[in-house]
């Protein structure tokens, strides 16, 4: 994270979310209660517009990472830098949030370095402390301080996978894919297509989450459904926007593709 400010992390506008349960009052209990907050689901489930919705409600900013196998301490916490001849500190994203009372939200946590969990532990118990070990610094967060994070349990290992001294300091919640009237209601709301038309979709979606058997680790997303769905509405034929954004995304596997290809025609 560059020179970002705090500001460009408002989000002043109020997302689209529709609630699947009471995930919305459980988690604003954890923000009042200093509690973190695990989020777990598919791919395209929705948890990342859940966090912009919480948010947006709490007027709170917003600081997202996305977490990858090359991320290390230094990127989360910041670090110092050479600029104009001058040694500068520079903050990370969860220092940022730290510093001005935002929400830090670690998305696919499981992604990061081993050593980078370390550092969420103190920010994650009663001490709500984030040592900056190059500063000689130790960061008090504040009260609107809230960390969360986000991890996809179908792609789960032993190698990949929180350990239990992570887990137990956060509340969980899972988001998985909405009832198929909540989902039909997204995709219509952001695609931009009918009622019938999203119904359609999430139908082909829940034929498609039947494959797990087949070899395919994860049905169509709701995220897939908004994707074809858009470009149905951008003028596409039906089965073409269906293929180039469900069949031939979801595997490279031409038997699983074909399987996907025939419930597109089925439906259209």
């Amino acid at each position: 994270m560059s020179s970002q400010k705090i500001e460009e992390h408002f989000i002043t506008t109020e997302p689209y979310y529709r609630e699947q349960g009471n995930e919305l009052t459980i988690a604003l209990a954890a923000f009042q209660h200093k509690i973190p907050l695990l989020l777990k689901g598919p791919t395209g489930s929705g948890k990342s517009r859940f966090m912009q919705y919480l948010a947006w409600k709490l007027g709170r900013p917003l600081v997202t990472v996305s977490c990858h196998d090359d991320l290390s301490t230094s990127d989360l916490v910041g670090r110092y830098l050479i600029r104009g001849g001058e040694t500068v500190w520079l903050d990370g994203p969860l220092t940022l949030a730290v510093r001005h009372g935002g929400i830090c939200y670690l998305d696919e946590i499981v992604e990061a370095r081993k050593d980078t969990t370390v550092v969420i532990h103190p920010l994650a118990d009663d001490r709500r402390e984030l040592p900056i070990e190059k500063k000689g610094e130790i960061l008090s967060a504040p009260d609107e301080f809230m960390l969360a994070l986000s991890y996809n349990p179908g792609y789960q290992s032993v190698i990949k996978d929180l350990k239990p001294s992570t887990r137990q300091r956060f509340i969980a919640l899972e988001l998985g894919y909405p009832a198929p009237d909540i989902e039909a209601e997204i995709v219509s709301h952001e695609a931009g297509v009918s009622a019938e038309e999203a119904e359609r979709l999430v139908r082909l979606a829940e034929m498609t989450r039947g494959l797990e058997d087949a070899g395919l680790p994860e049905g169509a997303s709701t995220r897939l459904l908004i994707h074809a769905g858009t470009l149905m509405a951008s003028g596409i034929p039906p089965r073409q926007a269906c293929k180039v954004t469900i069949s031939e995304t979801l595997s490279d596997d031409h038997e699983l593709v074909a399987a996907v290809d025939e419930m597109i025609s089925s439906l259209y």
